[in-house]
C-alpha cells in the first residue's frame, strides 16, 4: 500500500510523539524523589539533632546505592529550624509547598512536633518522627518511630523500684520546661501513686531550654535523698545535659547513692562529658550502640564510614544512638511503603507503611503497628560506662506494642486505637 505525503507526515508525527512520550516517561522515572530533613543544626538542640540529619543523609546514600526507590534516586532537602519552635512550622511549609518533598523526616522536641503538626494536617503531608515522646497523640499524618511512655518511661521507673534496680522509694523528676517532660511526669506521678508512693516522696523541677547552672538543683537532689532511697528521673533535653552531668560529678553524687535514669541522653550527648564520674547512672532506650548483633555491626560500620566520608567533627569518635536508629528504620519503612503503593502519593503511602517491618540494628524485627502508627520496639536499660557507652542491665524479651494513650491518664481508655 502506498502512502501519500500527508499520511507519511502524520505517521512520522505519531512516531515522534510516541518516542517523545516514552522519553518523557523515562525522564520522569529517573527524576529524583525529594525528601525533607527538618532538624535543628544550630541552637540548644543541635547537640542531639545534627546526628539525625547525618543519619538521614547516610541512609539516602545507602538507598540510592541500591537503586533508589522505584528506580528513582532520593534527593535530600535539608533545612535548619535552629531550635526555634515557630520556625519549624515555617520550614515544614517551605519543604512541602516550595521544595515539593514527598516526605519529611524530622523534629526532636515535642514542642517542635506540635508546631509542625497543623501544617502536615492542613496540607495532608507525611512526617516521620524519630524520638521518644510523651504519647497522648495519634495522627494520620505522622509515623512515630521513637518510644511512647510504656516503651521507655514506665519500664525504667519499674526497674528503679525493683530490688535489681535499687528499690527506690523517693523520686526526683527533673526536666526541661516543655510538653514532653511535663506530660511524661504527669503520667509517672499517676503511675507512682498507683504503686503506693506518697506525694511527699515525689519532687518535680523544671528548667528552661539551654539552662546551664545546676549547682542549686543538684544540692536539692542531695537534700531530698536524705529522706530515703532516692532516684532522679531526668527528662532534660539538649545541651543542658552537659552542665547537669558535670555538676553531678562535681557534687560527688554517685549512681550507687542516687541513680539518675535519663530518657534523652544517649551516646551522642555523652561525647561532650567526662563520663568517669557518671559510671553506673542509667539511660532507658530502645537501642544502644553496645548491642551485639550482625545488623548493629553493619549499622555502626556504615555510620563510622559516613562520618569519615562526610568529614564530620571528631569522626574517629563517631557514635550511634536510639534516635539515629529510629531515623534509619523510618526511612526504610517509608521506602518499603512507597514500593508497595507504587507511588509517592501521601494517602496510599500511609496505608502501605502500616504493618511494614524491618530487621533493625537493635537485633529485633520491628514493625510499624497496623493501627496506631507507632513502632513496636524492645526496651533496654543501660548503665553508663567510663568510655561513654552503656552496659545493658535489663531488657524486654522482644518488641513492645506502643500505648499512645497512657492508661494512667483518666479517660484514655475511651480514646481510639487508630487515627481518624
Amino acid at each position: 500500500m502506498t502512502m501519500n505525503r500527508r499520511q507519511v507526515l502524520q505517521a512520522g508525527g505519531a512516531v515522534a510523539l510516541s518516542c517523545s512520550s516514552i522519553s518523557t516517561a523515562f525522564s520522569q522515572a529517573k527524576t529524583p524523589i525529594k525528601v525533607g530533613i527538618l532538624h535543628s543544626l544550630s541552637g540548644t538542640m543541635a547537640i542531639s539533632e545534627s546526628a539525625l540529619k547525618e543519619t538521614a543523609l547516610m541512609t539516602i546514600a545507602q538507598i540510592n546505592a541500591k537503586g533508589g526507590v522505584m528506580g528513582r534516586p532520593l534527593e535530600a532537602v535539608v533545612v535548619d529550624p535552629a531550635s526555634n519552635w515557630p520556625l519549624f512550622a515555617e520550614k515544614a511549609r517551605q519543604l512541602i509547598t516550595q521544595d515539593k518533598v514527598s516526605v519529611v523526616f524530622g523534629c526532636w522536641t515535642s514542642v517542635s512536633r506540635k508546631s509542625v503538626l497543623p501544617v502536615f494536617k492542613e496540607l495532608n503531608h507525611l512526617l516521620f518522627y524519630p524520638v521518644q515522646y510523651e504519647g497522648e497523640e495519634l495522627e494520620k499524618n505522622v509515623f512515630y518511630t521513637g518510644a511512647a511512655p510504656n516503651q521507655q518511661a514506665i519500664p525504667a521507673t519499674e526497674y528503679l523500684m525493683s530490688k535489681e534496680g535499687g528499690a527506690a522509694k523517693r523520686f526526683f523528676l527533673l526536666g526541661t520546661d516543655y510538653v514532653y517532660p511535663r506530660t511524661t511526669n504527669k503520667i509517672l506521678r499517676a503511675f507512682l501513686k498507683s504503686k503506693g508512693v506518697a506525694e511527699k516522696d515525689i519532687e518535680e523541677i523544671y528548667t528552661p531550654f539551654g539552662h546551664a547552672d545546676y549547682q542549686t538543683i543538684v544540692a536539692n537532689v542531695k537534700k531530698f535523698a536524705g529522706g530515703g532511697k532516692t532516684c532522679v528521673i531526668s527528662t532534660i533535653n539538649g545541651d543542658s545535659n552537659v552542665p547537669f552531668y558535670k555538676e553531678l560529678g562535681n557534687a560527688g553524687l554517685k549512681a550507687k547513692d542516687v541513680p539518675v535514669v535519663a530518657f534523652s541522653v544517649g551516646e551522642e550527648e555523652l561525647r561532650g562529658v567526662d563520663t568517669k564520674p557518671l559510671v553506673g547512672h542509667l539511660a532507658a532506650w530502645n537501642y544502644f550502640m553496645s548491642l551485639k548483633n550482625p545488623q548493629n555491626d553493619a549499622f555502626i560500620k556504615m555510620y563510622k564510614d559516613w562520618a569519615v566520608k562526610a568529614k564530620l567533627p571528631n569522626a574517629d569518635k563517631a557514635v550511634t544512638n536510639d534516635p539515629m536508629e529510629a531515623t534509619y528504620i523510618g526511612m526504610h519503612l517509608w521506602k518499603q511503603g512507597v514500593e508497595k503503593a507504587k507511588t509517592t502519593d501521601i494517602d496510599p503511602v500511609i496505608k502501605a507503611v502500616e504493618g511494614q517491618s524491618i530487621d533493625a540494628p537493635c537485633g529485633f524485627k520491628v514493625k510499624m503497628d497496623e493501627k496506631n502508627h507507632h513502632l513496636h520496639r524492645p526496651v533496654f536499660i543501660g548503665e553508663v560506662r567510663a568510655d561513654g557507652q552503656f552496659n545493658v542491665v535489663w531488657r524486654t524479651k522482644g518488641p513492645v506494642r506502643a500505648q499512645p494513650w497512657s492508661p494512667f491518664i483518666p479517660g484514655n481508655d475511651k480514646k481510639p486505637d487508630s487515627p481518624a
